[in-house]
């Protein structure tokens, strides 16, 4: 009986150790799968005329999508100015301040407002700047996007706070110092390497949303100076592109979603390599 079950529990250990090789094959592959087909497409029409042209006229072929990449960095510029500092002390207030209750319903709030579809929050940002103002702008879209950055600022600012040993907490505050001091100069410190990590993964996951800025940013074929103005934004033009009857907007869309690729995967290697070296506070 005893042979029995230790047969039995080696079968079963190789089967499920099998299945989860199996499995992490099959999503590492998709991803490799995805990463080459896109760059075999992209490179293609990737060149410096592509990065620093605008586009051109419908029916002439070549151009580029230098105002959209600037579209997208003005963008999402003002999407951190609204979205991190409203997360990150609404974090620090969850993590420090906030009773049980309180940390419940913050927590849930947060957790609600991260699950709203995007083209909801589009149409909201929409209706709140966009209709007064009777049009497009840059400042729209920033501001729809800050929005998306909010609820996962928060939370993940908390949870980097809170994996803060309490000793440091108690050490400073029997040192003489109050509990907002010692948050600003020895909490937040240890924390900031996390934190920051938070913050890259939040931006590189609303770097490629289209639906917001479809009903705020909208498009622009030409520069679009200042922040009251439509402007065009890589993840729309590879909509409008990827759309359109045309050969040549069809391989620039491929090469306009390899180099937002690449960029969220730039954003991501530099989140990691800061949070593999947080010291042994943070942990």
């Amino acid at each position: 009986m005893k042979s029995f079950h230790n047969t039995r529990r080696k079968v079963v250990n190789v089967v499920m150790l099998s299945l989860t090789g199996v499995c992490t094959l099959i999503a590492a592959g998709t991803l490799v799968f995805i990463l080459s087909y896109l760059f075999i497409h992209g490179v293609r029409s990737l060149n410096w005329e592509f990065l620093t042209k605008l586009p051109t006229p419908v029916g002439e072929t070549g151009g580029g999508m230098a105002n959209a990449i600037i579209g997208s960095a003005k963008l999402l510029f003002l999407a951190m100015v609204v979205g991190i500092p409203i997360g990150f002390l609404g974090g620090v207030y969850l993590a420090e301040f906030a009773g049980t209750t309180t940390s419940f319903v913050l927590r849930y709030t947060t957790d609600l407002l991260n699950g709203v579809p995007s083209i909801v929050i589009g149409i909201f940002a929409y209706t709140l700047i966009v209709l007064p103002q009777h049009h497009f702008s840059t400042f729209a879209g920033g501001v729809a996007l800050g929005i998306m950055m909010i609820p996962i600022a928060v939370r993940s600012s908390a949870e980097f706070l809170r994996a803060v040993p309490g000793s440091l907490r108690e050490g400073a505050m029997a040192l003489g110092a109050s509990k907002t001091k010692a948050l600003l100069t020895v909490v937040i410190p240890a924390a900031k390497n996390g934190i920051m990590t938070g913050i890259l993964l939040n931006l590189a996951r609303v770097a490629g949303e289209t639906a917001p800025l479809l009903f705020t940013s909208f498009s622009n074929r030409y520069w679009s100076p200042g922040w009251d103005q439509p402007t065009a934004a890589l993840p729309v033009m590879i909509f409008t592109y990827a759309v359109a009857p045309y050969d040549d907007w069809h391989q620039q869309a491929w090469s306009a979603g390899f180099v937002l690729l690449a960029l969220v995967l730039a954003v991501n290697i530099t989140a990691r390599l800061i949070l593999s070296k947080r010291g042994p506070v943070a942990h």
